[in-house]
C-alpha cells in the first residue's frame, strides 16, 4: 500500500512537472519576466511612451498633476505619532521640501497639546544625497527604555529588502563599528543593548522558497555575523521567519516567529532563566496583537472550544514561557456584525478597535487582577466614522485614535478611558464637500450574502453616471472609507477627481477581507475565491439597478491581490465594465508561486503546482482567461520595476497577450517604488492624474 501510495505521487509530480513545462513552453511572454533584460526594459520604455503620449499630452493632465501634487505635498498632514520614546515621541514625515522624508522628535507634552516643537533626527533626502543612493525609509527600531540606539532600515529604491545599520539618538548619527547588515529582506531586533535577535540572508540554503529568511541568529557586539549562534531555523517550504518585541509596561520581550505559511505560525518565546527559545502554546493560527499586564492577547482566525473565530483571548506569558500548559481566559467577543481589527495596549488598557458594519467602535478593556476576568466599555469618539489606533502612550493610558470619513478630514485624538477625547490635530477641509453626499449601501451577491460598499457623488445626482468601484478581497484586508484627497487606495485624490466631475466613487467591501472577521476572508479562499469575483460584480450590478450607473460605465479598480480581482472580473463580465485600473497586480497565477514572493501566498490561493489545486486556479487565472475574440474594457495596468514582492512580469505578459488579442492596454510602469509603487509624491502625483485621464477618456468621452 505505502508503495502504491508512493508510485501514485510521483506519477502525480511527473504529470504535473510535465504540464508545468508544456504551459511555459507555450507561454511566448516568459521573457517578460526578466526583470531587468535590456529586451523587457525595451518593452516597457516603449509601452511607457505609448501612454505618455495619449495622457500627458491631453488637456487638463498638467493642472491635474499639479493639483495632485500640491494635494499630497501639503503641509498641512496628520503628523502620525510614531514610537513614543519617554517624554518624546517621534514621526515620519514627507512634504513638498523632504520628498522622501524626515525622521523627526518632539517633546510629548507639546505633541499632546497640539504644538510639537520638532527636530530632525534623520533627513532621508539629505542621507541619499550624500550617500549617492536612492533611500526610502523602512523605520527604526530603538531599543527601550533609554532609546538611545536604534536599528535604522533603509531601501534602495523602495525595494522590500533593505539595508540595516545602527544609529545613536543623542548623537544623531550611525554607530562606527556599529550593528550593520547588508541588503537583504531581513528582520532584526535587539535582544540587549549588545545582542540582536537576526533573521536574514546568511548565504545558501539560508532562505525559504518564498524568498524570506528561514534562520534565526543571535548576534552578540563585537563578534563576526558569522559566527552568531543558530536559535531557530525554520523549513525551506516555510514563508518564512521573523522576530520582534514588545515592551509591556517596564518588561521588554522578545519573540521569534517561525511562519509556516501565510496563516500559520509557531511563536517562540525565551525561557526566564536559560533565555533558550521554546515553542510556545499559542494556537498556530492566532494572532499575537499585544501584550499587557504580563498576558499576551490572542485574535482567533478559527475556533477553538467554545471560542468562536473573531475573539480575542489572554494566555500567562511567564507561564507559556516555561513551557507550561495555560488555560485561555476570553477578553472579547465580538458580535455578528462586528470585527476586531485594531488592538494596542497602555500600562493598564487594552485599546481594541472593531469595526461594526464596516464603521468603527473603540473599546477600553481591563483586567481586573483577583480574578483575571476582563471587562469592556466603549468609548465615544466620533459616529460613523472610520477609526485607527495609530499608538499608545503606555504610563498615560492614553490612545492615539484618528477619525475620518470620505467627505471629513482625518482629526487625531488623544483619547482616555473616560470625557471627551481632547484634540491633538485635526485637519482643515482640502476640498468642498457641502453637495457631495456619502452612502453605506449593501448588494445581493449570487448566492444572497449582502456585500456593503459606501458610494460617494453629487447631493440630489438621479441621473446615471460613470461609476468607480475600488475593492480589494483577500489577505483578511479590511477596505475602510477615508477621507478622499488621502492614499487608502494608492491613487491619491483620484476619487476626489472623479467625484468633483460629477461621477460616482464606490468603496466595495467584498470577501475575501477581514470587514466581518475570519469568516468573511475564509468565504473567499482558495477553491472558494469565485464568491469575491460575484460580490464586485453584484456591487456593479447594483449600480445599475439603482440608477447610479449604466452597464458599460462602470470601472473597477484593484491593486496587488486586487490585480487578481479585476483581471478575473472583467474577463468573466466584459459587458458589465467599461473599464479597468490594475496596480501592482497578480495575473499569471499559473506561475505566481515560481516569481519572487509568490510562494509565500499558497495559503491564500492554492497551490499552482497541485492539479486539485490548478483545476480552481485555472477557472479564474487572469493570464490563462484572456480569449481571442473577445473584446475586452481598457485596462491601466501601473507598476513599479523595482516590486520584489508582486514580480513585474504578472502585468507585463497580461499586456502583451492582451495587446497581442487586438484590446487597449495603457502601461506605466515606474523605475522605482516597490510593491507601492510611489517612491515620493512626485510619482504618486503623476498617477493619479495620469488615471484621472484614463477614466475620462474610456468612460465619459467615448460614446
Amino acid at each position: 500500500m505505502i508503495r502504491a501510495t508512493l508510485a501514485a505521487l510521483a506519477l502525480s509530480s511527473s504529470f504535473v512537472a510535465v504540464a508545468t513545462a508544456a504551459q511555459e513552453t507555450k507561454d511566448p511572454y516568459l521573457w517578460l519576466e526578466d526583470i531587468e533584460g535590456p529586451k523587457a526594459l525595451d518593452w516597457v520604455k516603449k509601452e511607457n511612451a505609448a501612454t505618455d503620449k495619449l495622457i500627458r499630452e491631453r488637456p487638463g493632465f498638467e493642472s491635474d498633476r499639479q493639483r495632485a501634487r500640491a494635494i499630497l505635498d501639503d503641509d498641512r498632514q496628520i503628523a502620525d505619532p510614531g514610537e513614543v520614546m519617554g517624554d518624546t515621541i517621534t514621526n515620519f514625515w514627507r512634504d513638498a521640501n523632504n520628498p522622501r522624508g524626515i525622521w523627526r522628535q518632539s517633546p510629548l507634552d507639546a505633541y499632546l497639546a497640539g504644538k510639537p516643537v520638532w527636530t530632525t533626527l534623520i533627513d532621508v533626502d539629505a542621507l541619499g544625497k550624500a550617500e549617492k543612493q536612492s533611500w526610502v525609509w523602512h523605520g527604526a527600531d530603538c531599543l527601550a527604555p533609554e532609546y538611545k540606539r536604534c536599528l535604522v532600515s533603509v531601501s534602495p529604491g523602495g525595494t522590500d529588502a533593505d539595508i540595516v545599520r545602527e544609529w545613536d539618538r543623542t548623537t544623531k548619527s550611525f554607530v562606527a563599528d556599529g550593528f550593520t547588515l547588508p541588503q537583504a529582506k531581513s528582520s532584526v531586533t535587539w535582544e540587549t543593548g549588545d545582542t540582536l535577535l537576526v533573521a536574514t540572508d546568511y548565504g545558501a540554503g539560508s532562505m525559504t522558497a518564498s524568498g524570506y529568511p528561514r534562520i534565526v541568529k543571535r548576534w552578540k557586539r563585537g563578534t563576526p555575523l558569522a559566527a552568531a549562534e543558530t536559535l531557530i531555523e525554520g523549513e525551506e517550504n516555510d514563508v518564512g521567519i521573523n522576530v520582534s518585541a514588545v515592551m509591556d509596561g517596564d518588561r521588554r520581550w522578545t519573540m521569534i516567529s517561525r511562519n509556516k505559511t501565510f496563516y500559520t505560525s509557531d511563536v517562540y518565546l525565551p525561557h526566564p532563566v536559560t533565555g533558550t527559545y521554546s515553542r510556545s502554546v499559542i494556537p498556530e493560527t492566532a494572532d499575537l496583537r499585544a501584550v499587557i499586564d504580563g498576558q499576551a492577547i490572542l485574535f482567533l482566525n478559527d475556533a477553538i472550544g467554545d471560542f468562536a473565530a473573531g475573539s480575542l483571548l489572554a494566555l500567562p506569558l511567564d507561564t507559556m514561557a516555561r513551557g507550561d500548559q495555560v488555560p485561555f481566559v476570553p477578553v472579547m467577543m465580538p458580535t455578528r456584525s462586528q470585527a476586531i481589527e485594531n488592538v494596542a495596549a497602555s500600562r493598564n488598557i487594552l485599546w481594541v478597535k472593531a469595526l461594526d458594519d464596516v464603521e468603527g467602535k473603540l473599546f477600553a478593556l481591563r483586567r481586573d487582577q483577583p480574578n483575571g476576568r476582563w471587562s469592556q466599555k466603549e468609548v465615544p469618539v466620533v459616529a460613523n466614522a472610520t477609526m485607527t489606533i495609530s499608538g499608545t502612550v503606555d504610563d498615560r493610558d492614553l490612545a492615539f485614535v484618528t477619525a475620518e470619513t470620505m467627505l471629513m478630514p482625518p482629526t487625531l485624538y488623544a483619547v482616555a478611558e473616560t470625557g471627551t477625547p481632547p484634540t491633538v490635530q485635526s485637519l482643515p477641509a482640502t476640498f468642498d464637500a457641502k453637495d457631495m453626499r456619502v452612502e453605506k449601501r449593501f448588494a445581493t451577491s449570487k448566492d444572497g450574502t449582502k456585500v456593503p460598499y459606501f458610494l460617494v457623488r453629487k447631493a440630489g445626482a438621479t441621473d446615471p453616471v460613470p461609476a468607480l468601484v475600488h475593492a480589494y478581497g483577500g489577505f483578511r484586508a479590511a477596505q475602510t472609507p477615508g477621507y478622499l484627497t488621502g492614499q487608502p487606495y494608492r491613487a491619491g485624490p483620484l476619487g476626489l477627481f472623479w467625484v468633483e466631475d460629477g461621477n460616482a466613487y464606490v468603496l466595495a467591501n467584498i470577501r475575501g477581507g477581514g470587514e466581518y472577521g475570519p469568516g468573511w476572508h475564509q468565504a473567499a479562499l482558495r477553491e472558494k475565491r469565485q464568491n469575491s469575483f460575484d460580490d464586485l460584480h453584484a456591487v456593479a450590478e447594483d449600480l445599475v439597478a439603482t440608477g447610479v450607473s449604466s452597464k458599460g460605465k462602470i470601472a473597477i479598480s484593484g491593486r496587488s491581490n486586487g490585480g487578481v480581482l479585476v483581471g478575473a472580473a472583467m474577463e468573466q463580465r466584459p459587458d458589465l465594465y467599461g473599464a479597468v485600473i490594475s496596480g501592482s497586480p497578480l495575473k499569471d497565477m499559473r506561475r505566481y508561486n515560481k516569481l519572487l514572493a509568490g510562494a509565500s501566498w499558497v495559503a491564500e490561493y492554492g497551490d499552482p503546482d497541485n492539479p486539485a489545486d490548478w483545476a480552481f486556479l485555472s477557472k479564474y487565472s487572469p493570464y490563462q482567461n484572456i480569449r481571442k475574440g473577445v473584446k475586452y474594457p481598457p485596462i491601466f495596468l501601473y507598476l513599479s520595476t523595482k516590486d520584489d514582492r508582486v514580480h513585474p512580469g504578472h502585468a507585463r505578459k497580461f499586456a502583451a497577450r492582451l495587446m497581442e488579442y487586438g484590446n487597449s492596454v495603457y502601461y506605466h510602469e515606474y523605475l522605482e517604488g516597490g510593491h507601492s509603487v510611489g517612491a515620493d509624491h512626485a510619482e504618486d502625483a503623476v498617477r493619479a492624474a495620469m488615471l484621472h485621464a484614463f477614466l475620462l477618456r474610456e468612460l465619459v468621452e467615448k460614446k
